[in-house]
C-alpha cells in the first residue's frame, strides 16, 4: 500500500449499538438526551454540518428524525441530493460498513429533506411542510453560510447576517424547541488582540468596534455606529442600482471597504459578525448556542483521518506550494494559526447542544472551538511541515515527473516579499506544472503562466494577511468547562480536546494527504 493510502484504511469502529450510553456515570448525558429528539439541520451539503450528520447518525442511532435543509426548488431535488451528497459520500463508508444492506434504508429513516433556503422567508420551505417540522423540531442547528472572505456583500450579508434570523423566526414557531445553535467563527472577533474571551455580540454594545479600531490610523471623526439593518438595506440599493457587468466586483469592494471601516478583516468575518448580533436582537427566551470554531481543516480521527470536502483556508496554499507554484508567504512566523480538525468542532456541537438543552437557561453561551490557547501552532512551524510532507512524497507533473520542492521564504513586509517574487519572475521562477526552462522559458506561453502564477500568489497574500498577522488567541474557557462535565466515556465518544493532536503528525501524515485525495482528486494507485 502506498504512503499516502496508509491513513485512509476505514478504522475498526464498534457497533452503532456499542457506543457507551451516555449518563452511565454521570456527566453531561449526550446520547441519552438525543435519542429520540428531533432535528432540523442547515448546511449540510457542506463540509462541517455533513460531519455532524455522519457523527449522529454513528453514535446516536437511535436518534429520532433529522430534517436537513437542502438548497431546491422542488422536494424531489432536495431528495437527489440527499441521496447524492450525503448518503452515498464516501464520508458514510463507515456507517455503510457497519449496517451493510440496510445502510441506505437506515439513512432514509432518519434523513429527511427539506427544499429550502436560509436565505428566504420562512426558509422557502412549503407551508404544509412547515406545520408538521415545527410541531415536533426540539433542535436547530445552523451551519449554512458563505465562507467566500470577498463575497459580494449583498449575498454575504443575506447567506451570514440575514439567514440565521429568518431561521430564528422559523424557530419561534417550534413549540418544542430547546436550543438553538448557530456557527459562527472564531473570526468574527475581527481585530481583537490578546486574549480574547467568548463573549456574545448586542446589537447596540460598539466595544468591538472600539476594541478592532484601537491602534489603527483612524481619523479624529467620532467611532462609526453600526447600524446592521442599514447595511442590509446599503447592500440592497446599491444592489439594484448597479447595472450588471459592474455590480459583481462593485459590491466586493464594498463589503471590503465596509467590513475595514468598522475593525473587520474582511466581509466574510464582518457579515458572521452581524448575524451574531442579529440573532441576540431577535432571540427571545430561546436558548442560544453561539460555537464559534476556529480554521476548520481534515478530520483528526472520526469516521476516519484525514476527510475533507472543498478546497479550505490553508489548503491552496498547501496545493499551490506542492505544486512548485508558491516558494514564498507574506506572514510572520511566529503568528500563531488557529487549526481545529472538524471532527472536534461537531463533537463539540453536540455536546453543547446537550448541554443547553438540559438546562433550558434563556440566553446565549458562546464556546470557541481552536488551538491557539490550548495547544498553538506557528505558521512558521505549519511551513515546515508541509515541507517534511511534499520532500518525502512530491506531487508529479502531467508527465509523471517529480515536482521538487524547496522550504518556502516567508516575509514580514510586504516590500521584501513584493521584491523577492519580481526577482522569481525574472529567474523563471512561478512555473506552472511541467513547464520547466527546456520547454522554451522565454516563450510566450510560459512568460503568460509566470504572470498568471505570480499575479495568484500575490493575490492569496493579500486575502490572507489578516491572518498570517494576526495578533489575537482565543480563550476557551467555557469550552474546556464543558470537556471537563462530560464523563469518562463520553470524553472518548465525543472528543474534542485540541491538546491531543499531534502537529507534526496531523499535518503531514494525516490533513494534507487528505486535501490531495479528497480536493485534488489525486490517484493514490499511482503514487511511488
Amino acid at each position: 500500500m502506498d504512503v499516502l493510502s496508509l491513513r485512509f484504511a476505514p478504522p475498526s469502529l464498534p457497533r452503532a449499538s456499542s457506543f457507551p450510553s451516555a449518563g452511565k456515570e454521570g456527566g453531561i448525558g449526550i446520547a441519552r438526551f438525543l435519542n429520540g429528539k428531533k432535528l432540523f439541520i442547515t448546511g449540510v451539503t457542506g463540509y462541517l454540518a455533513k460531519v455532524l450528520v455522519e457523527k449522529i447518525m454513528r453514535a446516536v442511532p437511535d436518534v429520532g428524525k433529522v430534517y436537513v435543509l437542502i438548497n431546491a426548488k422542488a422536494q424531489d431535488a432536495a431528495r437527489g441530493r440527499l441521496i447524492n451528497e450525503i448518503i452515498n459520500c464516501e464520508l458514510f463508508r463507515c456507517l455503510r460498513q457497519i449496517h451493510g444492506k440496510s445502510y441506505e434504508a437506515f439513512m432514509m429513516s432518519k434523513l429527511v429533506p427539506v427544499a429550502g433556503n436560509i436565505t428566504s422567508p420562512s426558509l422557502g420551505i412549503r407551508e404544509d411542510l412547515i406545520d408538521s417540522i415545527t410541531e415536533e423540531v426540539d433542535i436547530i442547528v445552523n451551519s449554512a453560510g458563505s465562507t467566500t472572505f470577498d463575497e459580494r456583500y449583498d449575498m454575504s450579508l443575506a447567506a451570514n447576517t440575514q439567514g440565521p434570523c429568518n431561521l430564528l423566526t422559523f424557530g419561534q414557531r417550534c413549540r418544542e424547541l430547546k436550543v438553538f445553535l448557530h456557527v459562527s467563527t472564531v473570526y468574527a472577533n475581527g481585530k481583537r488582540k490578546g486574549n480574547i474571551k467568548e463573549m456574545p455580540f448586542h446589537i447596540n454594545d460598539h466595544t468591538i468596534i472600539r476594541d478592532n479600531l484601537d491602534g489603527e490610523d483612524k481619523s479624529p471623526s467620532p467611532m462609526p455606529i453600526l447600524d446592521v439593518e442599514g447595511e442590509i438595506s446599503l447592500a440592497t440599493r446599491h444592489a439594484k442600482d448597479l447595472e450588471a457587468p459592474l455590480t459583481k466586483q462593485a459590491l466586493k469592494e464594498l463589503g471590503s471597504k465596509r467590513a475595514k471601516k468598522y475593525g473587520w478583516q474582511d466581509t466574510y468575518t464582518f457579515t458572521k459578525a452581524m448575524g451574531e448580533m442579529m440573532i441576540d436582537k431577535y432571540r427571545g427566551d430561546i436558548p442560544v448556542v453561539i460555537i464559534r470554531p476556529s480554521i476548520i481543516e481534515g478530520t483528526h480521527e472520526e469516521p476516519f483521518p484525514g476527510w475533507i470536502q472543498g478546497n479550505r483556508m490553508i489548503d491552496p496554499v498547501v496545493l499551490s506550494y506542492g505544486k512548485g507554484l508558491l516558494t514564498s508567504f507574506l506572514s510572520d512566523e511566529k503568528t500563531v494559526i488557529d487549526v481545529v480538525p472538524a471532527d472536534m468542532v461537531v463533537n463539540a456541537i453536540l455536546a453543547a447542544t446537550v448541554k443547553q438543552g438540559l438546562t433550558r437557561v434563556s440566553g446565549i453561551r458562546v464556546y470557541h472551538v481552536g488551538s491557539s490557547v490550548a495547544n498553538p501552532l506557528l505558521l512558521g512551524e505549519l511551513f515546515r511541515l508541509f515541507y517534511v510532507h511534499f520532500n518525502t512524497t512530491p506531487f508529479m507533473d502531467s508527465r509523471r515527473r517529480l515536482i521538487l520542492v524547496r522550504p518556502i521564504e516567508l516575509f514580514n513586509s510586504k516590500d521584501g516579499f513584493l521584491n523577492f517574487l519580481n526577482r522569481e519572475s525574472l529567474n523563471g521562477g512561478h512555473l506552472a506544472e511541467g513547464a520547466s526552462s527546456s520547454e522554451g522559458i522565454y516563450g510566450k506561453k510560459a512568460e503568460s503562466i509566470r504572470r498568471k502564477s505570480l499575479e495568484r500568489t500575490k493575490y492569496i497574500a493579500r486575502l490572507y494577511e489578516p491572518y498570517t498577522f494576526y495578533d489575537g488567541r482565543f480563550d476557551n474557557s467555557n469550552t474546556e468547562r464543558l470537556m471537563e462535565s462530560m464523563s469518562e466515556d463520553e470524553k472518548v465518544t465525543f472528543r474534542f480536546d485540541v491538546r491531543r493532536i499531534d502537529w507534526t503528525d496531523y499535518i503531514p501524515n494525516i490533513h494534507i494527504p487528505g486535501v490531495r485525495r479528497y480536493v485534488a482528486k489525486e490517484d493514490l494507485h499511482c503514487r511511488l
